[in-house]
């Protein structure tokens, strides 16, 4: 290959200038290491700490798994008879003014039944299972709904899991937030006074945030189902926010 080199050309190998090359790019690449070991512009500089914040609130929303199980021998009765019962579930719901879009099918099965007999498998039937998630908005009507549900599906009826939760949890972030950050400040001035430096401003923050429902125990609810009131419990839950900060330092 030809290079002009002092007005001159000169015919250089190929292998040489490749070589060249390689030398020119480590040099920048153990430049670049020796920096990151040093700590030059990189994140790790500073003071990294984790702040928490958290509030316990008073559920306003009931999130209700049901459904209707239905066996038969033959499919077309399970379904017919499962179809009927959530139908009437389904009333129960329009009755209690349950808004069409806070009611979803969470899961829908036809699935054979058998048995094994002297090492020879038997079918018995067919199970048609059909679950829904509702939300109440209407929280003290929760009581009212199970036991309402469960006359109207019968032997059919199931429920599967209650819970109570905060429709709108961003209406406590603010407050949460601040809890947390006040609390990653207070950390990371200990942590410069502790290393006898400087704090300085926060240099990157990320925040994370969580809420825990409250599940009500389904074992009581199965058995209130049968007396003439079913009384439920919300209880509290815990709305949580975290935030990490890193902290510039002198």
């Amino acid at each position: 290959m030809e290079k002009i080199i002092g007005g001159r050309k000169w015919l250089l190998p190929t292998g040489l200038l490749l070589g060249l090359s390689l030398v020119f790019l480590s040099g920048c690449a153990a430049e670049t290491v020796n920096n990151i070991a040093e700590g030059v512009g990189t994140q790790q500089d500073g003071i990294w700490v984790t702040g928490t914040g958290e509030m316990s609130v008073t559920p306003d929303v009931t999130i209700l798994s049901l459904g209707i199980e239905a066996r038969t021998t033959t499919v077309a009765e399970a379904q017919a008879q499962a179809a009927v019962a959530m139908d009437a579930v389904m009333n129960v719901l329009n009755d209690y003014s349950v808004a069409a879009e806070d009611i979803k099918t969470q899961y829908y099965s036809i699935q054979p039944m058998r048995r094994w007999d002297d090492g020879k498998e038997i079918l018995l039937g067919y199970q048609v299972t059909n679950t829904v998630g509702v939300k109440i908005r209407t929280m003290e009507d929760t009581g009212s709904i199970i036991d309402a549900v469960t006359a109207a599906g019968g032997d059919y009826t199931r429920i599967g899991s209650i819970s109570f939760t905060v429709d709108d949890p961003s209406a406590y972030e603010v407050a949460v937030r601040e809890k947390a950050m006040a609390d990653a400040k207070a950390k990371a001035e200990q942590l410069a006074e502790l290393a006898g430096v400087t704090l300085g401003k926060p240099t990157y923050i990320a925040e994370s945030s969580s809420y825990v429902p409250v599940y009500y125990d389904l074992m009581r609810a199965a058995e209130a189902a049968s007396v003439p009131e079913t009384l439920i419990s919300p209880g509290e839950t815990e709305i949580s926010l975290s935030v990490q900060v890193v902290y510039s330092i002198s």
